[in-house]
């Protein structure tokens, strides 16, 4: 701990964001980094605390309290504050496979259970591992480093999101060959098209893929297993198989027309977004627009909000969040202590655009869809809503959202994006490995492991536990490959 009284003589400082209204005119971040002075004294405001909850990576009632990636938070804070950026790097790496993206995506639940946060505010931990991992490129220490032996062994990991990137890092890492297959046309999955690009502008995943290329990690896309490509074939030539597919199977809004035009699930519209965006800067017109329409999404959480983000960035003339969900409160309640993470109200970039540029939050709390009325020409025009309120069910005593009678509104709608979350994995790359899934239609594994019904099938992230962040999903991933690791070597040197 190298300034002992750090949390006391500076403020919690954080990087800057472009005004609303500014940064709606693009598609980029919007984050400015403070200077590298500021960020050091950012550093110092950590304890080292006697016992690091920042770094626990625990689940307390049902929510995560810490880095499940167990980050050595304390000790690079101090490298920070020291200036010590190589060590502060080598710390970091030890743990996590890509801190490009879970200092730009993640919602931080080290900060959420930081010491500091008790009685004040908490570091800056996130935006110090921004830091870390881009000073490590600016000085040329985030540059390949190839095996200096292979162990003959070969690998396929189906799916090129955070878990699949992580399972194939590690294994590649240890002298394994590994091949990564993503149906899509370029490497990323949910970072790639799942994540706006004003988010993780998508350079910084082909930085990381481009130094995976050259460590020896090979690509396919456009490659759909269970589709065009024979899952048989990849079982003949590989000896160990990791299926991150993700949970790609969006739960839908089954209320009458459900069939009209200009209904779409969030996930294909972000991703035509995104894709157009990437190939043609939006000449190519391959996107669903909302310029001029009234828009509505159905979902309040992540997903929900890069909605609102982006339809506002097209230029429609309304949006209305639909939250099925109570809003929380302002401030914790009694029952909801530290190191917990906070079930308290947050404004997300999304909504505080929507703010600035209609006036007010989005948000509808409890309330969900009745009905979506169509026009003459079978679109869209009109979401009949409805309040939602807890009733206790008298068969199970659980308390269940119950529709409010009378209560019903009509919104104005041309364009729907149904943001409503997942339900498991898409089934046909699990068909077509033979593996078993579970009541949630996850792909199902041992008890405490990675491996699946099927011989030398492994299954991470959220295709194993289900939609979850993007930091669990690079810990699956490691996970993963150690247990890969060891079924084909006997031991495992991997963390």
């Amino acid at each position: 701990m190298g300034k002992t009284t750090g949390f006391l003589d500076y403020d919690r400082m954080e990087n800057p964001s472009a005004q609303p209204k500014d940064r709606i005119q693009h598609y980029n971040e919007f984050h400015l980094p403070i200077c590298e002075q500021e960020r050091q004294k950012q550093g110092a405001r950590c304890m080292d605390c006697g016992v690091p909850f920042c770094q626990s990576g625990t689940m307390m009632k049902g929510m995560t309290s810490g880095c499940p990636l167990n980050n050595l938070v304390p000790e690079w804070n101090d490298l920070v504050y020291m200036g010590n950026w190589q060590q502060a790097y080598a710390r970091l790496k030890k743990t996590n496979s890509f801190p490009e993206f879970t200092s730009r995506v993640c919602p931080a639940p080290c900060e959420a259970a930081c010491t500091c946060g008790l009685n004040g505010d908490p570091v800056t931990i996130k935006e110090n591992e921004y830091a870390i991992i881009e000073k490590a490129y600016a000085q040329n220490l985030a540059v390949p480093c190839r095996p200096k032996l292979r162990t003959g062994k070969r690998i396929a990991v189906i799916g090129s999101g955070p878990a699949g990137l992580a399972a194939a890092d590690q294994l590649n890492k240890r002298g394994h060959s590994v091949t990564v297959f993503e149906r899509s046309d370029r490497v990323g999955g949910l970072l790639m098209y799942g994540i706006p690009n004003m988010k993780l502008e998508k350079w910084v995943i082909d930085r990381k893929i481009q130094v995976m290329k050259e460590e020896g990690v090979v690509f396919v896309t456009n490659s759909d297993i269970g589709k065009n490509y024979k899952a048989g074939r990849i079982l003949k030539e590989f000896d160990r198989v990791v299926l991150a597919c993700g949970a790609s199977n969006p739960r839908d809004i089954p209320v009458p027309g459900r069939d009209a035009i200009g209904i779409v699930f969030a996930v294909d519209f972000l991703k035509a977004v995104t894709k157009s965006l990437l190939d043609s800067r939006f000449e190519d017109g391959n996107f669903i627009s909302a310029r001029d329409k009234h828009v509505v999404v159905i979902g309040g959480g992540d997903t929900g909000n890069d909605c609102v983000g982006t339809v506002i960035r097209q230029g429609c003339v309304s949006v209305v969040q639909l939250e099925m969900m109570p809003k929380l409160p302002d401030q914790r309640s009694e029952d909801n202590t530290w190191p917990e993470w906070p079930m308290v109200c947050k404004t997300d970039y999304g909504q505080e655009e929507a703010k600035a540029v209609f006036g007010s939050d989005p948000r509808v709390y409890q309330t969900t869809v009745k009905e979506f009325v169509k026009d003459g020409e079978g679109k869209v025009c009109k979401v009949i809503t409805v309040q939602a309120a807890f009733e206790t069910d008298p068969e199970t005593g659980r308390k269940v959202m119950k529709p409010v009678e009378g209560s019903e509104k009509e919104l104005l709608a041309d364009l729907v994006l149904i943001a409503a979350g997942f339900l498991g994995s898409q089934t046909y790359v699990a068909e077509a490995f033979g593996v078993e899934l579970d009541e949630r239609g996850n792909v199902a594994v041992n008890e405490n492991s990675h491996q699946t019904s099927a011989d030398r099938v492994f299954a991470a992230g959220d295709m194993r536990r289900g939609q979850s962040l993007v930091v669990w999903a690079i810990r699956e991933g490691r996970q993963a490959a150690k247990e890969v690791d060891l079924s084909l070597m006997g031991y495992t040197n991997l963390i």
